[in-house]
């Protein structure tokens, strides 16, 4: 009988990327991939283990796909991913539910884990986080099929003090540019129109691998693709944010007017303790001169409220930075005690409670912020990426270019005859927190 296999991702979007490979792996394998938990004999749960409230997402997915030994078709249990890096010993031990593991830098092996769970073996295979990204792999895209993540590089060397992203990722590491690019190729051949590039930080790449940053021409290459409508960047550190990409990012039509750039904190005391780079003044500096160059860029950035040390006055100088700046876009993060970082030794430690009450009062701010933002594209005429069709509402559903999949809002086009996953031109006539609605001009 063929085995049929469910992938379960949790984390982030460079954990979907590793989802997709395996899956890519399995079905080229000549294992049947099924949706269903109910119906898969293997299940393999890419985890997330960055922080508390995501490990323990973690845990908890794995012990109620557990149940599915005894209620299902379930025969083999397999845990991928950060939570397995980091945690491989506490797994084995404490989980017996567990059938086989995998680290980051070994899922490629994940058919070999597959056959010697099935057969009982209980294999552990978490060895060097470094993973290949050069191979020549299958991958099987979870996403729409017009958008897809494309890694440009893994792991990080930014050695930031609450994060634990290099024990789990290693050192940071470019992938080259010629194997980005046949990858962006192979998506777009299977009609991928936007491409998202992503990496822990991405505005250091081509560093190791050409002692400068090639981030602008890389993704100037990527846009001269053949079928590449939208180049969308992720996760732009701001210590190596530089004039060439400003540039190359204000003068290319195909890239994206949206940066994600995780600043994380305000104060300088607090972004010393972070060890982050710079100070509040380069980041507003930064900003600005982002916002001469790119007058229509939809800046997001994600912060850290309850760092140890953090006091009532820093919290309430980083409200004042928010509302001065006017963010688009902003996630907050409550700070998460993580072991074996510098942060987690540190004196001051702030409670929960305040830390649930400062990140609360912060999303109110930007509620705010982002509907007056918003408001600013009423009566303006933007390009549309249709995504779905919402019968109950019998209206078309899509994002602008202002928008990562997943994360962002949305727009709501009445009178659509774009076809899904095609780019309709739109004119914005409502506004909302977080959405826009239009209709599609003829």
């Amino acid at each position: 009988m063929t085995e049929k296999i469910k992938v379960v991702t949790l984390g982030c979007e460079k954990n979907l990327v590793d989802s997709e490979i395996m899956s890519g792996l399995v079905h080229e394998r000549g294992f049947q991939l099924t949706d269903d938990a109910e119906e898969a004999t293997v299940i393999i749960v890419n985890t997330c283990g960055f922080i508390d409230a995501a490990k323990e997402e973690s845990v908890n997915t794995i012990l109620g796909l557990a149940d599915l030994k005894e209620t299902a078709s379930l025969k083999a249990l397999i845990v991928s991913g950060c939570l397995t890096q980091r945690y491989k010993e506490d797994l084995m031990n404490e989980m017996p539910e567990i059938d086989g593991i995998v680290g980051t830098g070994d899922f490629h092996k994940i058919n070999e884990i597959i056959d010697q769970a099935l057969a009982g073996q209980k294999p552990a295979y978490v060895g060097n986080p470094i993973f290949n990204y050069e191979q020549k792999l299958p991958r099987k895209l979870s996403t729409p099929r017009h958008t897809a993540y494309v890694k440009i590089a893994e792991g990080c060397d930014n050695a930031c003090t609450f994060c634990s992203i290099p024990i789990m990722r290693g050192a940071f590491r470019s992938r080259s540019m010629e194997s980005i690019l046949e990858e962006v190729h192979s998506l777009t051949e299977q009609g991928v129109k936007e491409i998202s590039l992503i990496a822990q930080d991405s505005t250091h790449y081509g560093m190791d691998l050409f002692g400068e940053h090639r981030l602008p021409e890389l993704m100037r290459r990527v846009s001269e693709v053949e079928g590449v409508r939208w180049v969308r960047l992720h996760y732009a550190y701001p210590g190596f944010f530089t004039d060439d990409l400003i540039e190359e990012m204000a003068s290319n039509s195909k890239i994206c007017k949206y940066i994600d750039l995780p600043l994380q904190h305000s104060e300088d005391t607090i972004l010393r303790r972070m060890r982050r780079p710079g100070r509040q003044r380069d980041a507003r500096e930064l900003i600005a001169k982002i916002r001469s160059s790119i007058p229509e860029v939809s800046l997001r950035t994600s912060l850290i409220v309850g760092f140890p040390g953090e006091t009532e006055e820093d919290f309430e100088r980083l409200v004042e930075f928010v509302k001065d700046v006017k963010f688009d876009r902003l996630g907050v993060f409550t700070y998460s005690q993580e072991e074996d970082t510098p942060a987690s030794r540190l004196p001051n430690q702030v409670s929960e409670d305040v830390k649930e009450l400062r990140a609360n009062r912060l999303m109110e701010v930007q509620r705010e912020i982002a509907k007056d933002r918003n408001e600013r594209l009423i009566g303006h005429e933007i390009d549309v990426l249709i995504e779905k069709y919402d019968g109950r509402n019998d209206i078309y559903v899509g994002r602008s270019q202002f928008d990562a999949p997943e994360i962002d809002g949305e727009v709501f086009v009445a009178g659509c005859k774009t076809s899904i996953g095609e780019i309709a031109k739109v004119r914005i006539t409502h506004s909302f927190e977080y959405d826009l609605s239009g209709e599609e001009i003829a």
